[in-house]
């Protein structure tokens, strides 16, 4: 089988095709017939790591090939999708049951790995917030692949006011597209009116004007793995909060929590409610212009691989 790797960290240009044997299932994983990957700002930032390189992890949704032993609940011919940890760049993935979910009938690979992994973070993002209906948000990264859905679950779960930050102006369109009221840059001195929460996918610098943006007794929700600090008076001065939230927590300590988000973003799918933006979808062969664009912050939605 082919598969994507690197052996030092760097931009895209690291990345490499190779030839590997097709893995083994071990206790509890799916071997996976991989239809589809989703390129995630977590694994483009990785890369660029100077420690020891790691296997390419990623979103994949596919067919189930093999089982290893002591599965249940799956078999050969079932569609998943889900997160790998290691060589998820590949014809074949290995895809452990407690982070894989069935794709419905009808629907397709670049579906899967737009919708389940990216709207399952938006999701838990956003129930960390604490949403009431009619409060106003902001959601940083609003382009993205995780933004996209933000944006319009915010406005599904009774938002009043929508805004979304982005990196260029050029993006403006596709952001109001999927529902938001207003739009801000980061550079902009200030992110117009205050707002009762923020989703942040960003991290870093941004969450300094993140945390100003916010109205008194405001929370932010940080989901991004760019890190960053905040001061703590910043929060004192108007009583706002800050929470952190990991999907992996989610999925191994509240699976059926996990498992319920999973089936209603499918209905919302299914139904029309939630759109899936795919920016672009790439052949496995070219991960590098997939990473590129990623790291150029040029996506409009999610970016995929195809096997």
């Amino acid at each position: 089988m082919r598969r994507v790797r690197y052996e030092c960290g760097g931009g895209p240009d690291v990345l490499f095709l190779e030839e590997a044997p097709v893995p083994e299932p071990g206790p509890g994983e799916l071997l996976v017939r991989v239809g589809a990957v989703g390129v995630t700002l977590p694994v483009v930032r990785k890369v660029r790591e100077p420690r020891d390189p790691v296997a390419l992890g990623g979103e994949v949704a596919g067919e189930v090939v093999a089982l290893g032993e002591g599965v249940t609940g799956y078999a050969p011919g079932d569609r998943v999708t889900g997160l790998v940890f290691g060589h998820g760049y590949a014809d074949y993935a290995l895809l452990h049951t407690a982070m894989a979910s069935p794709v419905p009938d009808g629907a397709n690979p670049v579906d899967a790995v737009a919708l389940v992994r990216s709207g399952l973070v938006a999701y838990g993002a956003l129930e960390a917030a604490r949403p009431a209906p009619g409060e106003s948000a902001l959601v940083t990264a609003a382009a993205s692949g995780v933004g996209h859905l933000a944006v319009q679950l915010a406005r599904l779960k009774g938002a009043s006011r929508v805004v979304a930050a982005v990196s260029d102006p050029g993006k403006a369109d596709f952001v109001r597209g999927l529902g938001a009221d207003e739009v801000v840059t980061y550079d902009q001195e200030g992110w117009g009116d205050p707002v009762d929460y923020v989703l942040d996918a960003v991290g870093g610098d941004l969450l300094t004007p993140a945390v100003r943006a916010l109205a008194p007794h405001g929370r932010l929700v940080a989901y991004s793995s760019g890190g960053g600090t905040v001061a703590a008076y910043d929060l004192l001065v108007g009583a706002k909060s800050v929470t952190g939230f990991q999907l992996g927590l989610i999925a191994r300590e509240r699976p059926e929590l996990y498992e319920a988000w999973r089936r209603e973003l499918w209905e919302l799918h299914a139904t029309g409610r939630l759109r899936v933006a795919v920016h672009g979808t790439f052949p496995l062969a070219d991960a590098t212009k997939a990473h590129a664009v990623i790291e150029e912050r040029g996506n409009r939605g999610k970016v995929v691989l195809i096997p």
